[in-house]
């Protein structure tokens, strides 16, 4: 082979090496703050509970919602579901956004227990009466429940 194309050779594999191993430290950098988003119906089907960090989105089901003044601060238990027959239960230490309610959109982010409650470190809801997060709504059509209004959205 000819000494410059061998140079050449070389040069485009240590390239590509070092593209690869840019690539993989980026990605193994990245593994721990992917979070999942699933809805119960889809937690409901999984073989086994997640044990990373994960999120889930639905609806606060009516008369779910239970306060408790602990002595550690005020802890909400409520309900989250997706029409399905599938339903979580969410415990949440910390203070709820104002438009909070049962009926609503809620994605909430944290861990599952081993008894298939969720405890949650984040409660996001809905911030106006048109707005529910994307990947509540694309799931709530996929199962049927959701509702278009005259606007389309």
């Amino acid at each position: 082979m000819n000494p410059k194309k061998q140079q050449r050779l070389i040069l485009f594999g240590g390239i590509f090496l070092a593209a690869a191993g840019a690539v993989a430290l980026t990605l193994y950098a990245l593994r721990g703050s992917i979070t999942y988003f699933y809805t119960p119906s889809e937690l409901a089907l999984l073989d086994e509970t997640p044990t990373s960090p994960i999120r889930l989105g639905g609806l606060v089901a009516y008369e779910s919602v239970e306060y408790d003044r602990a002595e550690t601060g005020d802890v909400v238990s409520f309900t989250v579901e997706d029409g399905g027959a599938a339903v979580v239960r969410v415990n949440f230490a910390g203070l709820l956004p104002d438009l909070f309610r049962e009926g609503q959109g809620v994605v909430v982010q944290g861990r599952m227990t081993g008894d298939g409650v969720m405890t949650a470190d984040n409660v996001l809801a809905k911030h106006d009466e048109n707005y529910m997060p994307k990947e509540v709504a694309e799931a709530l059509k996929e199962q049927g429940v959701w509702k278009e209004d005259e606007t389309g959205s």
